[in-house]
């Protein structure tokens, strides 16, 4: 029988936070099995691996936290079964986002270290991601799930050349294209986050639309601002109009995954155990919150999913964020 694991006392401020988000506004974090989060989302400390295993449920019932990334879907397909466990410890308004394996996302097969050695045979093969990711994601969180996000490991550079590019825009638009259309109750929406800045054109754009995918904006160092990537989404949802007054067309989808001009293993060193902002990022926070009323006005959902490595903890960034939203400074 596993043990149970009670969420933190709730807060007057964090509740109230809770409540003047708009209903379809996802904000959660990128996991949720840290120790450090302790009294901030969880009521006891426990080790990661019982987190990992129960803390689900304790996680959900944060007044902020309406949705969660699933990483681990990165490193290993995930079945319907495992998929329909998460789904049956959160509230029926909660989302999941959840990331593509790499078997289909990296052109590369790769060593135990990371190292490339040799091409993937299966890099985006529609019908690969369709049996082991959609569909079991679909089956198992039905109306929880979210956006399903491809995140392509970077390329290597000759793929990058401007030669190059256009072939790899034809190959992303034509798999997403080729992917089983997402129909019913569940909010579930295709959405592409990239690993390399070049690869970020009108053309790719364009290819999106198409397809009727989204662009996830991916806030790391590999890729540019988020004002050069608003300035993407804009042309992707009103290619017609100039100023400000666009609405999006479809879901924002968002992973603020990295503060800007750190490394990831050095941010994991400093943040860690990720139990309070140590580098607070005001102006991300405000522009991202510009970007959620925009999608709230626009009646789209929007997901907004954070790293502990984006400014220390992800939950209080989560917090910090909502304030921002609700016109509240929280930090």
């Amino acid at each position: 029988m596993s043990a149970e694991i009670p969420a933190a006392p709730p807060r007057n401020e964090w509740a109230q936070l809770g409540e003047r988000l708009p209903p379809r506004v996802f904000l959660g974090t990128s996991s949720w099995s840290f120790p450090g989060w302790a009294g901030i989302v969880y009521g006891s400390t426990a080790s990661e691996s019982a987190l990992a295993r129960n803390g689900l449920g304790a996680y959900a019932h944060h007044p902020v936290l309406r949705a969660v990334g699933i990483d681990r879907s990165f490193y290993q397909p995930l079945d319907a079964g495992q998929y329909a466990r998460y789904a049956s410890q959160v509230p029926d308004d909660f989302r999941f986002l959840v990331k593509a394996p790499a078997i289909v996302t990296d052109p590369a097969l790769r060593a135990e270290g990371g190292a490339p050695v040799q091409d993937n045979p299966d890099f985006l093969d529609a019908a690969l991601a369709a049996k082991c990711f959609v569909q079991p994601a679909l089956e198992g969180l039905g109306a929880r799930c979210g956006p399903l996000v491809f995140q392509l490991s970077p390329l290597p550079g000759h793929a990058l050349r401007p030669d190059a590019r256009r072939g790899w825009t034809e190959k992303i638009g034509a798999f997403f294209a080729a992917l089983p259309k997402l129909v019913g109750d569940s909010d579930a929406v295709y959405a592409l986050e990239l690993r390399n800045r070049e690869l970020l054109t009108p053309r790719l754009v364009h290819a999106l639309r198409d397809s009727g995918a989204r662009l996830c904006l991916g806030l790391h160092a590999r890729m540019p601002d988020i004002a050069r990537q608003e300035a993407a989404l804009h042309a992707m949802d009103s290619p017609k109009t100039e100023g400000d007054e666009w609405a999006l067309a479809g879901p924002l989808v968002v992973r603020w995954s990295l503060h800007a001009g750190m490394k990831y293993e050095g941010a994991k060193g400093r943040y860690a155990p990720f139990d309070k902002l140590m580098d607070p990022d005001p102006p991300t926070r405000a522009a991202l919150a510009s970007l959620v009323r925009r999608a709230a006005r626009s009646g789209q959902p929007a997901y907004v999913i954070v790293n502990n490595k984006a400014e220390g903890s992800a939950p209080l960034s989560c917090i910090a964020l909502a304030g921002a939203i609700a016109g509240i400074d929280e930090a």
